[in-house]
C-alpha cells in the first residue's frame, strides 16, 4: 500500500512516523510550526521498547552509538541515602539492553537525518483539516491546500487538531507539577549514571551522557503559571542543600540554559485515537507524566505500530483500525501508571506518609525494581512486512 503522508509535528513521534512511513514506500511530508530546526530540549532516557521501535526504523544502532547505557543509579532521600537501586546488568539480560540516556536534540538530530531534508516543511502551522471527502484529506497550508491519503496529528500535548477531532474532550489538564531541567555547560564527575532524588513534594534528578554532560530535572508540586526571574538561583535555594552532585550539577549549569515548564496530561482518556483517515499520535494522542520515564517511548511505539499495520493492512481504513485497537489500550495504561508513579513518588509531601513510602522502598527485594521496569519496557514490536 503506497501513498502520501503529512505529518503534523516534526518532534521525536512525528519524525519517527515519518521515518516508518517512508520505510513503507509513502511519501510523506513533515510540516513543523518552528521556525528553525534547532536541536534544543533537555536530556531522556528511552526504555527498550522505545529503542527496540528505532530498530524497527532503521536508526536503533545509530541512537544507542550516542546514548549512554544507564548501568548504576536509583533513587535517594535528599541526605543522600538509597532507598532503591537500579541494575541495569539485571536489565541488559531480560531484555537485550540497558536503558539509555541521550540528550534531546541528539536523538532529534538522528532521526531527521534518516529524512531527507525536502520532505520537511518548517515555520508552518497546520490548524485545521478537511475531512469532507473520505478519500482524502485536505490542509490549508502557506494561503493555499495541502491534500494526503493519511494525515497524522504528532502536534503535541495542546494539539490543535486533537481539539478540532474531539471538541467535547476537555484536553490536557494540569498535573499539579512543574519542571525545570537544562544540561551541564561542562563535564561534572559523577558516581552513577542516572538517580532521583525524593523529598517533599519535589524530585531532582540526573541523566549522565557520554561526553560527560549530563542533564538534570527538578520537579515540584506548583501551581500552574509560576516562573521564577532567575530560574536558576530559584532552584538552587530549594534544592542546594541535597546531597551531591545535585550543587555540582547547579554549579556547572548556566542560568540562560534552565527551562521551564508546566506538566500537563490527558487525564481524561480519549475515546480513540483515529477519525477518518487522521491518526493521532504521541502526546496529541496520550501526554503522560515524566514518573515512568516512558513518553517518547510510546511515541516511538505509536510510530513503529503505525506503519506495520500500513505495510500489511490492505486498506487505509483496516490500517487505522488496527492502530487504534492496538495502541490505544497499551498506551493509556502506561499513562495511568505514569500518573500513580507520580501520586507516589514526586507528589508526595506529607511527612509521615514520605516516610512510609520510603520504608517500603527500602524493605522491597532489589528484584521489585527490576520488575516495575519490565512491566512498561519488555514490548515485542511489530514487523515492517
Amino acid at each position: 500500500m503506497g501513498a502520501s503522508a503529512v505529518v503534523v509535528g516534526g518532534g521525536i513521534g512525528g519524525l519517527a512516523a515519518a521515518i516508518g512511513l517512508r520505510l513503507i514506500g509513502w511519501e510523506v511530508t513533515v510540516v513543523e510550526r518552528a521556525a528553525s530546526l534547532a536541536d534544543v530540549g533537555a536530556g531522556i532516557s528511552l526504555h527498550a521498547n522505545g529503542l527496540r521501535a528505532l530498530d524497527v526504523l532503521g536508526v536503533g544502532g545509530a541512537v544507542r552509538a550516542a546514548a549512554r547505557p544507564q548501568y548504576t543509579g536509583g533513587t535517594r532521600t535528599p541526605g543522600g541515602s538509597w532507598l532503591a537501586r537500579m541494575d541495569g546488568a539485571a536489565l541488559e539480560r531480560e531484555l537485550g539492553t540497558p536503558i539509555v540516556g541521550i540528550p534531546r536534540g541528539v536523538l532529534h538530530g538522528l532521526l531527521r537525518a534518516a529524512l531527507p531534508p525536502e520532505c520537511m516543511v518548517i515555520g508552518t502551522e497546520v490548524t485545521s483539516v478537511d475531512r469532507s471527502d473520505p478519500a482524502r484529506v485536505r490542509m490549508p497550508l502557506n494561503g493555499g491546500f495541502l491534500e494526503a491519503d493519511l494525515v497524522v496529528a504528532a502536534d503535541g500535548v495542546g494539539s490543535r487538531l486533537r481539539a478540532q477531532l474531539f471538541p467535547r474532550h476537555p484536553g490536557p489538564a494540569f498535573s499539579g507539577s512543574t519542571v525545570l531541567r537544562a544540561i551541564t555547560e561542562y563535564p561534572v564527575e559523577l558516581r552513577t549514571d542516572f538517580e532521583l532524588t525524593w523529598g517533599k513534594g519535589a524530585e531532582f534528578g540526573h541523566i549522565a551522557f557520554t561526553d560527560g554532560r549530563a542533564e538534570w530535572h527538578a520537579v515540584l508540586n506548583s501551581p500552574p503559571g509560576i516562573r521564577h526571574a532567575d530560574a536558576l538561583a530559584a532552584i538552587r535555594r530549594r534544592f542546594g542543600g541535597w546531597h551531591d552532585p545535585i550543587p555540582a550539577l547547579l554549579d556547572a549549569t548556566r542560568p540562560h540554559a534552565v527551562l521551564h515548564h508546566d506538566i500537563h496530561e490527558l487525564a481524561t482518556p480519549l475515546p480513540g485515537f483515529t477519525v477518518g483517515r487522521i491518526v493521532l499520535l504521541g502526546d496529541a494522542a496520550h501526554a503522560m507524566t515524566p514518573n515512568l520515564g516512558q513518553g517518547a517511548c510510546q511515541a516511538l511505539e505509536d510510530a513503529a505500530v503505525l506503519a506495520a499495520a500500513l505495510a500489511t493492512e490492505r486498506t487505509v481504513e483496516s490500517a487505522v483500525a488496527r492502530y487504534d485497537a492496538e495502541r490505544r489500550p497499551r498506551s493509556q495504561s502506561v499513562a495511568r501508571a505514569a500518573h500513580q508513579a507520580g501520586r507516589m513518588g514526586q507528589r508526595l509531601a506529607h511527612p509521615l506518609i514520605v516516610a512510609a513510602r520510603n520504608t517500603a522502598l527500602r524493605l522491597a527485594p532489589s528484584r521489585a525494581t527490576v520488575r516495575a521496569v519490565l512491566r512498561h519496557a519488555d514490548w515485542t514490536p511489530p514487523s515492517l512486512g
